[in-house]
């Protein structure tokens, strides 16, 4: 069972995904300052299908995902996540974390002011919520006056790029650069200049996937974020451990 300081390393970490799970969840849908004028005559303005896109987020009530993490991310140690959400903040899931070079997989589960993490052997530990809060705050993600809201009107440009079919889905295709101040009041440590593109289902407007670059640092090279959204506002039960 891991030690104190490496499980504190992984709850800091459950809620670093949490927080990259907002950031598919927060270029959801979003509104553009102009549409570029490239865009095919036979696709809906990027305009248009963004702030149709951030409203129909602001109504998820639970959604599932999945997170993918290609390349070496400075300050993001996550690999891989799997998990529940809910607009109340709660979360449950698991996690392959990048810690003392090692990968490690552990449970999470989050519930109010408490959050709890099971490494690879052992039960689960208790901390309190608001050791993590200025890393991530859960109960933002959802939130229609905070997080992904806030980010989606912030929205520095979009393009309608195509209509594609991702997972038996009908989607739109949307190029997007967000707004670094609103980008990293949800996934503190980004940093500026992340691009990337959103496919937003035809018919609902919900994002069904996220596709991300984050630019290189350092000696850190480019990485990549990988996002899928399922199960919108099925039943989803989360309590402690």
């Amino acid at each position: 069972m891991p030690g104190g300081t490496t499980m504190r390393r992984m709850f800091r970490t459950s809620h670093a995904l949490a927080a990259l799970a907002a950031l598919a969840l927060t270029l959801t849908g979003c509104t553009s300052t102009a549409d570029d004028p490239t865009t095919p005559a036979d696709l809906p303005a990027a305009q248009t299908l963004l702030t149709e896109g951030a409203a129909a987020m602001t109504a998820v009530k639970s959604a599932h995902f999945v997170i993918d993490v290609t390349g070496k991310i400075s300050g993001v140690p996550l690999k891989r996540a799997e998990g529940d959400l809910t607009q109340e903040g709660s979360a449950k899931g698991t996690a392959t974390i990048e810690t003392l070079g090692t990968a490690v997989e552990a449970n999470f589960v989050i519930v109010g002011d408490k959050a709890y993490l099971q490494g690879a052997t052992g039960g689960y530990q208790q901390f309190p919520l608001t050791a993590a809060a200025q890393l991530y705050d859960p109960s933002a993600i959802l939130d229609p006056n905070r997080g992904v809201a806030k980010l989606l009107t912030t929205i520095k440009s979009a393009t309608t790029k195509a209509k594609e079919t991702v997972d038996g889905r009908e989607t739109y295709k949307i190029e997007v650069e967000p707004d670094a101040v609103a980008l990293a009041a949800l996934v503190p440590g980004v940093g500026a200049g992340v691009t990337g593109f959103l496919w937003l289902d035809a018919s609902t407007k919900q994002l069904v996937k996220g596709e991300f670059t984050v630019p290189a640092k350092g000696s850190d090279p480019a990485g990549v974020v990988a996002v899928t959204f399922s199960k919108y506002n099925e039943p989803v039960t989360i309590s402690a451990p």
